[in-house]
């Protein structure tokens, strides 16, 4: 392996990009937890990675070894479909400032990630990386994933024309500490996980999820999403896009059982047919990852439980740098 491909030393400058939201402050915890001492994590207040000459100014003063991109403005499908402007917009000029501002100032290793949703609708199961692009698009969330295409693919060309190394890996839709459970905007399981908690509170005798409990979703603990991708730069993978996911999946019926069990929530569920389902199924394929030696360790229940146990702590978030994953 070449010293480009090297893992960073331990005493290597690391940029986390949207260090508060889940996947960031996930990504932070990992690296703290292997060793690394000079972990960058500058929060809204002391970067706005909207503000592109700042980006670019920031990029070239720290000189980071290397650049995680877990920022992004997310949602479920509501608030995607409903905010398609502001989901376009926002994630474009998010990855772009950082992309170019990290080829400037000769940043070489960069890790992008993006979202199970850039694939297209009716893909074949399960969604193996090759099928990007060989179809239409879900279109609750079609500005996010175009976004997100679209940072692939800056990604692929900063390689091919400058020799950069920088690659992209697409998570599963992800849960776990520091969520967002707003549910205006929140996704799936945190939705499930804040309703069935207030109406076991209220008493009632069952709560409403949306869709008819069909869709089937594969759901990654987030704290093992920040394993794999730190497994992957110690690795030096600078290979094509790469999914992430524990490779398997529920229906939506079947993870509501879970989150009530979890809970305590002893009503019954009724499902919104009137909302929309997404997605039919979304499973990834990690046969690639799993060739470079790693694989999710964590449990749904175990995850679940977690999860609730962060809720219970923290309340509600607002949730708005998080890391890419749709609902």
């Amino acid at each position: 392996m070449s010293e480009s491909r090297q893992a960073p030393a331990r005493d290597s400058v690391i940029f986390v990009a949207g260090a508060r939201g889940m996947v960031g402050s996930a990504l932070v915890r990992r690296l703290h937890a292997g060793g690394y001492t000079r972990v960058l994590a500058p929060g809204r207040d002391e970067l706005d990675l909207m503000d592109g000459p700042a980006v670019h100014a920031w990029l070239q003063r720290h000189q980071p070894e290397y650049l995680f991109i877990a920022a992004a403005k997310v949602g479920g499908i509501q608030a995607n479909n409903t905010y398609r402007a502001d989901f376009l917009y926002q994630n474009l000029s998010i990855q772009n400032h950082l992309i170019h501002g990290a080829h400037l100032a000769g940043v070489q290793r960069l890790m992008f990630l993006g979202s199970s949703c850039i694939y297209p609708k009716l893909a074949p199961q399960p969604l193996v990386e090759d099928c990007l692009l060989t179809g239409p698009l879900e279109p609750t969330n079609e500005p996010y994933a175009v976004a997100k295409i679209a940072g692939i693919k800056m990604c692929e060309a900063y390689n091919a024309q400058h020799g950069r190394q920088y690659v992209s890996v697409m998570p599963t839709n992800l849960y776990g500490p520091n969520d967002n459970y707003d549910l205006a905007n929140s996704h799936v399981l945190p939705a499930l996980i804040r309703k069935a908690h207030e109406a076991r509170l209220r008493g009632d005798a069952e709560y409403v999820v949306w869709g008819s409990g069909t869709p089937q979703r594969e759901f990654l603990y987030v704290d093992d999403l920040a394993d794999a991708c730190v497994h992957l730069m110690e690795a030096g993978y600078d290979g094509p896009l790469v999914n992430i996911g524990t490779g398997e999946d529920v229906t939506i019926r079947e993870l509501a059982e879970t989150v009530m069990r979890i809970v305590g929530f002893e009503g019954r569920i009724v499902f919104d047919a009137s909302k929309p389902d997404g997605t039919p199924r979304k499973l990834l394929d990690v046969s690639r990852l799993r060739a470079q030696g790693w694989q999710a360790r964590t449990t749904l229940a175990e995850g679940i439980s977690a999860a609730y146990k962060d809720f219970l702590r923290g309340g509600l978030r607002t949730g708005a740098a998080s890391a890419a994953s749709a609902g």
